[in-house]
């Protein structure tokens, strides 16, 4: 799920250098941390969040098979 994160943020952003994922994961659930840089916060969540409702929709879609709810938080 991290790499699936980081390469759809990285194709977003300007400076693809800046763009740090982390993934903490339990028993229940996974947990992934978005950073990018400030001035590329708008393109990561876009108009109305509807950029970042879809990357979370792709990475539940992807998480499926795992049976894990997965959380996709963007991070300042």
């Amino acid at each position: 799920m991290k790499e699936l994160v980081e390469v759809i943020a990285k194709s977003l952003v300007d400076s693809p250098d800046d763009v740090v994922v982390t993934e903490t994961e339990d028993e229940r659930s996974i947990i992934i941390e978005l950073r990018v840089a400030q001035p590329d916060m708008g393109k990561v969540i876009g108009k109305q969040g509807r950029i970042a409702k879809a990357i979370r929709a792709v990475v539940k879609a992807a998480a499926s098979k795992a049976e894990k709810k997965v959380i996709v938080e963007i991070m300042q």
